[in-house]
């Protein structure tokens, strides 16, 4: 008689755990892709775009870049700061980037 409760307890308890379906675990979180706020390179690296700013050496630059067929955009504008030694760069119409380094006012083509 005693084992009759013990019996039905236990059928109660293994019938329990059978009935009740685990769940399948959650799949893995896929990793974010960090997207970057501007333009990027083929690389997906972050393209900076420096504000343009007029030179001392700007005119003359500028003038170089006619000679090489390169014309159009803003003009030719200052990359570092102002100094003894400035790098230009100037946007042509075809695609191209046309640099210059100045150094004393002194211009050539890089």
């Amino acid at each position: 008689m005693q084992r009759l409760p013990v019996m039905i307890l236990l059928a109660a308890v293994l019938g329990g755990c059978a009935s009740h379906k685990t769940r399948p675990p959650a799949p893995a979180a896929k990793p974010i892709a960090y997207q970057a706020a501007g333009p990027v390179d083929a690389d997906g690296t972050p393209i900076q775009k420096l504000p343009f700013r007029l030179g001392v050496s700007s005119n003359t630059v500028e003038k170089m870049a006619k000679q090489q067929a390169c014309t159009g955009g803003q003009g030719a504008g200052l990359v570092t700061e102002q100094g003894p030694v400035e790098v230009y760069r100037m946007q042509c119409d075809n695609g191209k980037v046309f640099m210059a380094r100045c150094e004393m006012r002194q211009c050539r083509q890089m």
